[in-house]
């Protein structure tokens, strides 16, 4: 059945219309993003120092120092999941979450607990995984997924503050300081380039110089670190009790600002690619409005000289 180069131009009128969005939503994503990578990198290297702080805080000081440091058996895991409010991002989402479903229905691995500057690994019974969950497209997927959510959390604006951090941080610390679990994970989408963004879980509570991410592929070979004597002044308890805090709060918000250069990242890249298909399909409409109008043009010319035989 032919089809009326009308309709093909009112659709070809139409994709162009939806080509115009999404190539202004690829530059404001564009923008965003630009804001959000500044903003990460401003803060990765005093991020960096902090993490590497904690590491050397967990290996030369004694556990019972202070309750962050406490390593126990895992019960219960607290994972704290950094996604985005908002859709039109790509597999940005997809791809944090998959694996975070997957971990906290299979927890085995990430309840590996060592004690802090030993070789020493405590016993893992069975494991009960809660979520805390930053952005919307989290908390629908988890409860989808039948995966308790203790807590959820949203992002005001299009890049995370300090300010909205630290409720986070805060709850994770109190709930550990209390009991309630024995060890405290976030996960998160970190920024690599506008191209390549990694899912990544990295362990917070307790303070503590292993690599979850090297946990989590199956090498769980204890750190080599050095028990070096390290003075405190005033005392340990004080210095520790102003800085475990402070690092704790310092390493979620890192993970908020590299889940949002990324979130951005990959709605631009998305962007782009429907733009990029609009501009196809519009090729191919075109293509097939010319055929239909050449079509036309030819049935009318038979039609004309038909006529003109008949009269003859």
């Amino acid at each position: 059945m032919a089809i009326s180069p009308r309709i093909i131009r009112r659709r070809i009128k139409s994709v162009a219309n939806t080509r115009k969005i999404t190539r202004a939503m690829e530059l404001v994503a564009a923008a965003k993003m630009r804001r959000a990578v500044a903003a990460s990198q401003r803060s990765k290297a005093y991020a960096g120092l902090a993490r590497d702080m904690l590491a050397h805080l967990a290996a030369v000081t004694e556990p019972e120092a202070h309750v962050l440091l406490a390593a126990k058996p895992v019960e219960r895991i607290l994972l704290i999941v950094i996604t985005s409010h908002r859709g039109l991002c790509g597999g940005f989402n997809a791809n944090i979450l998959r694996r975070a479903v997957a971990q906290a229905k299979s927890p085995e691995r990430m309840a590996v607990q060592r004690v802090a500057g030993t070789a020493d690994i405590l016993p893992v019974g069975n494991v009960a995984v809660n979520v805390v969950a930053v952005g919307r497209k989290g908390e629908d997927a988890f409860r989808r997924a039948n995966v308790p959510v203790v807590a959820s959390f949203r992002i005001a604006g299009d890049l995370p503050t300090a300010a909205e951090a630290r409720p986070i941080a805060q709850l994770a610390m109190r709930e550990f300081q209390e009991g309630k679990y024995e060890k405290v994970v976030v996960a998160y989408t970190d920024f690599v380039s506008s191209l390549v963004q990694v899912p990544k879980f990295r362990q917070v509570l307790p303070v503590s110089p292993v690599d979850m991410e090297k946990m989590l592929a199956g090498d769980e070979a204890a750190p080599t670190l050095s028990k070096q004597e390290t003075i405190f002044e005033p005392d340990a308890a004080r210095v520790l009790d102003q800085m475990l805090p402070r690092l704790v709060e310092v390493l979620t918000y890192q993970a908020m600002l590299e889940s949002s250069a990324s979130e951005h990242s990959a709605r631009m890249l998305a962007m782009r690619n429907a733009s990029d298909a609009a501009g196809e399909m519009i090729d191919d409409l075109t293509l097939t409005y010319n055929g239909a109008r050449q079509a036309g043009i030819t049935r009318e010319i038979a039609e004309i000289a038909a006529g003109s035989a008949a009269q003859e």
